[in-house]
């Protein structure tokens, strides 16, 4: 089983070779002027963020033991599961921001999709699971929460750690190879597409949605273990609302990396197509989206194809920017044409009115 290819997880320790860092210090609450964690966001609104508190428990089920980490329109808590004591979960708590509500709303019907289906599909183990949905009540309205089981890092995390920004060709195989059974289960069995029509999501398929499941058991325990004993810092607001800091996992143990799943489905589209609208994120828009053609789940493969590659030259291949740094598909099409070598075949061009404004027909 690939699961088991000891030279992949020898591949993902030597790239991950630097420390969690720890904060040494008790969690002082400190006043700080400066923003911290979610605060950074440039659409922060504290009112629209549930007040979560390490220890509290939701739906009388799920301890809070510690912060995941934070989103664009989310917080991600790790909690213990009381009706299953040894179990640890990971909980979403969404913001009530009306601008949120579509992507979730996407989420959980392609999760109900998916329930639906009874598939058998190998592919399906490798995306992430959803466990269950509730809503708590906050100071200023309610919050949908999702329950994932935990996941340790992205890949984008693993690129950022490896001094060389590039990623090994074990562990993109490995990679590639899920997410190729991954697409194959959501294309042709579930029928869905897995693209974005909203560059604030950034939720296409790219690195950062791309997660390393836990096959180490003890990561979770010394998780709340360390938060319990050695908290990290938390900026106290008011006596309603203090903002943790986020603590990292520890590394596996004897390389007990755990399988890459797709993760993060809030701009999925579920439909046969063809669909039209501008999707992806820029660098890794497909030729039939900068052309205003008809897409369909091609332009995953597109967008797969160059964000492997990126991934593994530490560049990317595209830049798509025109002499004013702008964003310009006029510019990403040309760098396409440069390196095929040859314009797109008439007929093909011929399907867009876009391309007339691009390029003429010699």
């Amino acid at each position: 089983m690939i699961r088991s290819n000891s030279c992949i997880r020898q591949s993902l320790t030597r790239l991950y070779v630097s420390k969690p860092r720890f904060a040494s210090t008790t969690a002082a609450r400190t006043n700080v002027p400066r923003p911290f964690e979610e605060e950074r966001l440039p659409w922060y609104r504290a009112d629209q963020f549930y007040p979560v508190h390490i220890g509290e428990t939701f739906i009388s089920r799920y301890k809070v033991v510690g912060k995941l980490g934070y989103g664009a329109y989310s917080t991600v808590w790790l909690c213990r599961d009381l009706n299953r004591a040894s179990d640890f979960v990971s909980v979403k708590v969404c913001t009530n921001h009306g601008a949120a509500s579509m992507g979730r709303d996407r989420e959980l019907k392609l999760y109900e999709h998916v329930a639906s289906l009874g598939s058998q599909h190998p592919g399906q183990a490798h995306i992430r699971g959803l466990l269950e949905t509730f809503e708590i009540s906050g100071p200023t309205g309610k919050h949908l929460c999702l329950v994932h089981p935990p996941m340790h890092m992205t890949l984008a995390d693993l690129q950022r750690q490896n001094p060389s920004k590039r990623l090994n060709k074990e562990l993109l195989n490995w990679t590639l190879f899920n997410l190729l059974g991954a697409l194959s289960f959501l294309h042709y069995e579930a029928n869905v597409r897995y693209t974005a029509d909203n560059v604030l999501y950034l939720t296409d398929i790219n690195p950062s949605n791309i997660m390393l499941t836990i096959d180490d058991d003890s990561l979770l325990p010394a998780f709340e273990q360390a938060e319990a004993s050695d908290p990290l810092p938390q900026k106290f607001i008011d006596d309603t609302r203090t903002i943790y800091g986020s603590r990292k996992l520890g590394l596996p143990k004897d390389s007990l990396w755990g399988q890459p799943v797709l993760c993060d489905f809030g701009e999925a589209r579920i439909g046969p197509g063809p669909h039209r609208g501008l999707i992806q994120p820029e660098l890794y828009r497909a030729p039939e989206v900068l052309f205003d053609m008809g897409w369909d789940s091609s332009a995953d493969i597109w967008n797969v194809a160059v964000m492997i590659w990126d991934l593994f030259q530490g560049r990317h291949l595209f830049h798509a920017l025109d002499e004013d740094q702008d964003v310009s598909a006029t510019h990403h099409i040309a760098e396409m044409m440069a390196y095929i070598g040859t314009p797109p075949p008439l007929e093909y061009l011929r399907r867009s009115q876009v391309t007339s404004h691009l390029l003429d027909e010699k």
